[in-house]
């Protein structure tokens, strides 16, 4: 069938580039408006516990849907001045011009948890009623309303911080684009010798990434993608359109030795592309797995590399060959005076060794990799904050501002809702609120609690019982207040501040002591906030992994079956795999949580890795990892079928793949170490993954473990019961 496709492309290569030529056209308007269409957040989803008190919320106590945290901060005045009083007075005036604002809350209104210690600093909390999308477009008429006085402002909150991550996301793509491309082709000019050659694949690379970028536009008017997307969609694109032309072009040259051109290309397709087929639905399950999260983040990301996939494929079954077929000899032209041609010569003692030592070859690089997969042991999972971002950016600083200043559980407070039947004010829910108040407040690191039984630590059950008797006519200001802020009918909001950050794993042991607390006459407790939806996060998402690791290996199982036709291989490859990703979250915790190199890469240690990365590594660097082992096994293959013999096999296949294995590895790495130029924290750590990862996997797995091991188990490699070999040659998978 491959070869069969080879020969098509051939007969209409002008056709077929005339067609990308075309495509890439009309996609330029598309690929234009990519970043219009991609969201922000994506983090969380409408099943958690946290977001169904964030809906109880605004639904029932009318709280806004996002909210602003606006600074204020003078050197020389402090805030109980009159002239910085006025100025945030005039400056709150301003915003409650804009329709979309709700009258905002803070130091003004007679809050003194809202100003800092030294009084230099206050802080306003401001809502939007509008949804959290539309909120990031709000930001720039607020600065302009802010500007108009002598304090210093900065703005924080949601809106704020998910306007900073598009901005800096879109100057990260376009650095590592910068950085990736003009790389990429340096090294391919060493490895082919000649600058036509290297240039193919980059061709390729960027046909693919302009048509993937416009697909990933016209998806995102249809079904929510997230804006972290784009970087994704260009690392992979760009690695795997590479990695399937280098290994296309290779094979190319190789049959150009003793082949015209139109065979040459028809075996190039019909062999190689086959391998590159089944590689890329590897990938395909990898990503697929993605698919099956609940979160907006995680499952556009699936999606997103599902199109890059297809793309690639298609570029490399058809744009590839087609090329090749116009070039011909001509791929030689302009070779300079360094190249890595004959580095086939080091493959070739490597793979007599390995297969001479196969214990003493495996044995040490098995331990090397499992030790550096150690510091996994102590990873811990938390959902970023604007920590991430660059420290001079406006969210940044109004963070970092909020944290030295103040305690830093006022950043984001944890929030319990308790739902009655009856009249939340009734005598017996007010028993049970007023001790559910005194238990919570004695738990250690609660520094204290807001509720409508906490307006005066001397006021008694008995009082608050007397105070509410008549919800209609409640005698205390401050009673009638906190019932406006925080009460509806049925529902009562309960603010709990911590002595820790909202993603303090300390905060979260708060969280779920409180959940397991039991409420009588039937009241519903529920929390939410800040740290109650990193728990919540957290719990889901590796409460669906099992299950997405689980399709991952099993369809991948069965793919490599197919191709292979042996039993132990796939296990063998799944298991070598499982290896390189291991070693990678080692080092990206040791990295990362614990601050290890953070002057070479240029980044504030966060203490905790984020939640969504060792799963986002793992579906996506399980697939592409598997790249190298298709490259690797289908020569293999190709020998063991020529000679029937296993050692020399698999070390021909060694010696005749290893440059090509390292050489689209380190273009792999080259696009990750692109990325780690990033300077949202989330992207370095996802580039750095990546190309530890795949140097990883390239050098000491694929060159050594695999080789290793396939010497040990000799011709059980390609053993299979007799039934699967018939319904293989029943289907006729192969040429």
């Amino acid at each position: 069938m491959f070869q069969l496709l080879g020969a098509w492309v051939y007969r209409l290569r002008l056709w077929i580039l005339a067609a990308w030529l075309l495509a890439a056209v009309l996609s330029i308007p598309a690929l234009l408006q990519v970043t219009d269409v991609l969201k922000v957040g994506g983090f969380s989803h409408d099943g958690l516990e946290a977001a169904q008190v964030r809906a109880t919320l605004e639904d029932e106590l009318n709280a806004p849907p996002v909210t602003l945290v606006i600074n204020f901060h003078s050197d020389t005045l402090t805030a109980d001045e009159p002239a910085f009083e006025r100025q945030v007075r005039e400056a709150l005036s301003r915003l409650e011009q804009m329709p979309e604002v709700v009258k905002p809350i803070g130091y003004h209104t007679y809050s003194p948890t809202q100003v800092s210690r030294d009084k230099h600093t206050a802080f306003e909390v401001v809502g939007l009623r509008v949804s959290a999308e539309e909120s990031q477009d709000f930001i720039p008429e607020v600065q302009r309303r802010l500007k108009q006085t002598d304090l210093e402002m900065h703005i924080g909150g949601a809106p704020a911080f998910y306007a900073d991550i598009e901005r800096t996301s879109q100057s990260d793509l376009q650095r590592a684009e910068i950085i990736a491309f003009p790389v990429a082709l340096i090294v391919l000019v060493f490895v082919f010798g000649s600058v036509v050659g290297a240039a193919i694949p980059v061709a390729v690379g960027g046909f693919s990434v302009v048509l993937v970028l416009a697909l990933v536009s016209l998806t995102g008017r249809v079904t929510d993608l997230s804006i972290f997307a784009l970087n994704v969609a260009t690392m992979l694109g760009l690695g795997l359109a590479v990695d399937y032309a280098l290994f296309l072009t290779s094979r190319f040259r190789e049959e150009m030795e003793h082949r015209p051109i139109g065979e040459a290309v028809e075996h190039t397709v019909g062999r190689a592309g086959r391998a590159v087929f089944f590689s890329g639905l590897t990938v395909l399950i990898g990503l697929g797995g993605l698919v099956t999260f609940e979160f907006m983040f995680l499952r556009s990301i699936g999606i997103v590399g599902a199109i890059v996939v297809f793309v690639s494929l298609l570029a490399a079954l058809t744009l590839l060959p087609a090329i090749l077929g116009i070039v011909g000899h001509r791929i030689d032209t302009f070779r300079p005076p360094l190249g890595l041609q004959g580095t086939r010569s080091f493959w070739a003692p490597l793979a007599r060794w390995v297969m001479a030592h196969p214990l003493r070859t495996l044995v040490p690089t098995l331990l090397l990799l499992l030790l550096l997969g150690i510091p996994f042991a102590n990873v811990r999972l938390s959902s970023p904050d604007p920590s991430i971002l660059p420290e001079g950016l406006d969210s940044r600083v109004a963070f970092d501002q909020l944290k030295r200043e103040f305690s830093p559980g006022n950043l984001a407070p944890i929030l319990v809702t308790i739902r009655s039947q009856g009249p939340i004010t009734s005598p017996e829910n007010l028993e049970a609120l007023y001790g559910l108040s005194r238990e919570v407040q004695r738990q250690p690191g609660v520094v204290g609690v807001s509720s409508i039984v906490d307006l005066d630590p001397r006021l008694t059950l008995d009082q608050y019982k007397l105070i509410y008797r008549n919800r209609d006519d409640v005698p205390d200001l401050y009673a009638q207040a906190a019932l406006r802020a925080s009460t509806s009918e049925h529902v009562t909001l309960m603010q709990v501040n911590t002595a820790y950050i909202w993603n303090d794993e300390r905060s979260g042991e708060i969280v779920e002591r409180l959940r397991a607390t039991d409420l009588p006459g039937g009241l519903l407790l529920q929390v939410g906030g800040g740290t109650a939806e990193v728990n919540d996060v957290v719990a889901e998402m590796y409460g669906e992994f099992p299950r997405a690791l689980a399709l991952i290996v099993l369809a991948t199982y069965f793919v490599l079956l197919a191709m292979l036709g042996s039993v132990l291989l796939p296990l063998k490859a799944i298991l070598m795999n499982t290896l390189s990703i291991f070693a990678s979250y080692g080092a990206l915790v040791w990295i990362f949580q614990e601050g290890n190199l953070d002057w070479l890469f240029r980044f504030q240690p966060l203490g905790f890795v984020d939640t969504s990365l060792p799963i986002l590594m793992f579906c996506t660097l399980f697939g592409l990892s598997m790249d190298y082992e298709m490259f690797l096994l289908s020569r293999i293959k190709e020998e063991w079928e020529r000679t029937g013999d296993n050692t020399a096999s698999v070390a021909i296949g060694l010696e005749r793949s290893g440059k090509i294995i390292t050489s689209a590895a380190l273009l792999v790495v080259v696009v990750g170490l692109a990325f780690v130029s990033a300077e949202i924290i989330l992207v370095k750590a996802l580039g750095l993954g990546v190309a530890i990862a795949v140097f990883l996997d390239a050098t000491l797995v694929r060159a050594l473990l695999v080789p290793a091991t396939m010497r040990l188990l000799g011709e059980w490699n390609w053993w299979a019961p007799s039934f699967i070999r018939r319904r293989l040659e029943a289907v006729r998978l192969g040429e």
